[in-house]
Formats: structure tokens, C-alpha cells, sequence
């Protein structure tokens, strides 16, 4: 714990000292990266100690995104008027659902609450009935994509295709202007740290505990009594907590949230900076996200082309083989035991 401790107050300094270090353009992808630190923070949870590999992170991530970026688009207008992809598309009121996120902290509030409330509801309702890992996966990556379309679909009400963008300012401060694009970058970088903080300090608890043995062995877990299902649930929905801020803190930093952030693609991008940064890892998940970030920005402005099948040899590489090497030596351990026991009854 005290190496965890002196390795976090390390990232303090070293994330305090950036903005001094780099262009207002880095230090402005430095705010992004961070905020998918977040959602790989998440993933840790559900994935390194829960044992839930979730493909959809992005529904949780794009929630916190719009939930933010409706606040924006809202607080830009005067009374009465409509965001102009409203307009566009013939809508001449403002939706009832619209009208609360005119203020910030019901915006901020369902940022985070909205997708930890979905992960939460999503969680009990599969892993009541022992969905497995697969079927899981399968299931949010399918959720994803289906979320992303109805984004798309819904233009009139979403923005369609090209999301919410051209925001001005947040809470009075100007986008355009430097020191609020420094503080934005600090509060990041602290909210990251206070994650990380907490995550070190609440994997050592009871909750802690019970993850990593039912990561281990959940039946065992349940035959000891406890409630795996609720445990799980709980689990995803810290994950999906985790994602909704980040996504929320993302959308300040790109200033734009659209169906891109959303689907299969970025979901799986999340999976990889938590793999690759170590599963159990909560200051790998961080730098994996940084770097990872980096080096997407730059491979995706030299070959934009080439950065999908990058993602899809890397997932393939260090998510779907190592679990199917796993599940495959499981399975020819049992048909090995069950050989010997049929050995033993001839004997």
C-alpha cells in the first residue's frame, strides 16, 4: 500500500507539472485520455475483479457525453429558442426530457447516475439468470450498437450522425479560453486521482474481497452465501459510474459528443487500454489510456485507415485469445478428470 501511495502522489506531481510542458493542443488531448482513463478505471472493477468483460462501455460512456452536452447546447440559448439541429429537422418545441438538463447539476448529476442506474438494472436482470462472460460480452457489445444507431436515427432529437457540437461555455467560463482549458485539464487529472485513490483503498475492504473470490471461484462464493448476482451488479454499476463521468469529461474536453464515441468501436478501445495496462491495474489502466491515446491520434493523422484494423488485431490478440486459451485448458482439464474417474470405476 505504501508503494501504491508513493507511485500515486509521483502521478500527482508529474500530471500537475504538464500543462507547463506541452502545446494547449496536447494538453487538450491529455484531458481526453484521461477521461477514458476513467472508463478503463471501470473496467478494472468489472473485468479485473469482478471477472465481467463488458463490450459496451460506450452506452455508458455516450450517456454521460450527451447528458453534458445537452446541458451545453441548452445553456447557450435564451428562453424559448431550440438548438439549431431542432430547427433543421422541424421540431418546434423543446422535448419535456430536454428541459431539465438546462440545469447543471441535473445535467452533472444524471452524467454519472443515469449510466450507473442502467448498469446497475442491466446487471441484475443477466446475472440473476448466471449469464456467463460470453453471452455477457455478446450482449453489451449488441446494446452498443444498437445504441449508437438509435442515436443516429433519432436527428431531430440527438443531432443525428454528426452529435451535439459548437458549444460555447460551461458553468460562465468560455471554452476558448486557455485557463479554463488548463483548470478543466486539473480538475481531470484530480478526479483521476481521487479515483485511483479510492479504488486502492476500496479493493482492500469487504466489496473488495468478495469480488476477488467470486472472480475466482463463483460458486464457491455462493455457497459460502453471499449474493454473487447483487455483488456483480455492483460492480458493473461502479463501472458504468465511472464510464458516465468520463464520458462527461470527455465531451468538455473535445467539445462534441456524437454516435462515434458510442458503439462497438470505442467499447472495444476501452477493453484494450485496460488489458494492456494490466487488468487488476488501476495506474496501468490510466497510462495504457494515455499512451494508447497518443499513439491513435498520430497513427489515425498519418493512416486514418489503418487504426480499425489495428484495434481489431489487438483485441483478438490480448482479449479473445487469452480467454479462449483459458476456457479451452478448463475444459480439457475437466475431460481429463472425468477420465480418470472413469479410470478409478474400472479399477
Amino acid at each position: 500500500m505504501q508503494r501504491s501511495l508513493v507511485a500515486l502522489l509521483l502521478m500527482a506531481v508529474i500530471l500537475t507539472v504538464l500543462p507547463f510542458l506541452v502545446s494547449p493542443y496536447d494538453l487538450s488531448l491529455m484531458g481526453r485520455f484521461l477521461a477514458v482513463g476513467l472508463v478503463a478505471l471501470g473496467l478494472v472493477w468489472a473485468w479485473g475483479y469482478a471477472g465481467i468483460l463488458s463490450l459496451g462501455q460506450g452506452i455508458f460512456f455516450g450517456l454521460g457525453g450527451y447528458a453534458i452536452a445537452m446541458h451545453l447546447k441548452l445553456s447557450a440559448l435564451s428562453p424559448g429558442e431550440l438548438p439549431d439541429f431542432m430547427v433543421w429537422n422541424g421540431i418546434e418545441a423543446l422535448p419535456w426530457w430536454w428541459a431539465p438538463f438546462r440545469n447543471p447539476v441535473f445535467a452533472i448529476l444524471m452524467a454519472v447516475l443515469l449510466p450507473a442506474a442502467l448498469a446497475f438494472t442491466l446487471g441484475i436482470l443477466l446475472f440473476r439468470r448466471r449469464v456467463t462472460w460470453v453471452y455477457f460480452s455478446l450482449i453489451t457489445q449488441a446494446l452498443a450498437l444498437a445504441f449508437s444507431t438509435l442515436l443516429i436515427s433519432q436527428q431531430g432529437l440527438t443531432g443525428g450522425f454528426n452529435g451535439l457540437t459548437n458549444f460555447a461555455s460551461f458553468l460562465g467560463q468560455s471554452f476558448a479560453d486557455p485557463i479554463f482549458q488548463r483548470g478543466l485539464y486539473w480538475a481531470t487529472a484530480l478526479l483521476v486521482l481521487l479515483v485511483i485513490g479510492g479504488s486502492l483503498a476500496l479493493r482492500s475492504t469487504h466489496f473488495g474481497l468478495v469480488l476477488r473470490a467470486l472472480r475466482e471461484g463463483e460458486n464457491r462464493t455462493r455457497f459460502l452465501g453471499y449474493d454473487v448476482a447483487l455483488y456483480k451488479a455492483a460492480a458493473f454499476s461502479l463501472a458504468g459510474f465511472l464510464a458516465g463521468l468520463g464520458g462527461a469529461l470527455f465531451t468538455l474536453h473535445a467539445g462534441v459528443v456524437s454516435p462515434a464515441f458510442v458503439g462497438v468501436q470505442p467499447s472495444i478501445e476501452f477493453v484494450i487500454w485496460t488489458v494492456l495496462g494490466g487488468k487488476e491495474s488501476f495506474f496501468g489502466a490510466v497510462l495504457a489510456s494515455l499512451l494508447g491515446g497518443f499513439v491513435r491520434d498520430r497513427v489515425s493523422s498519418l493512416f486514418p485507415d489503418l487504426w480499425l484494423y489495428l484495434v481489431g488485431g489487438l483485441f483478438v490478440l490480448v482479449v479473445l485469445l487469452p480467454a479462449l486459451r483459458s476456457t479451452y485448458r478448463k475444459g480439457a482439464e475437466g475431460v481429463e478428470g472425468h477420465g480418470r474417474l472413469a479410470q478409478g470405476r474400472r479399477a
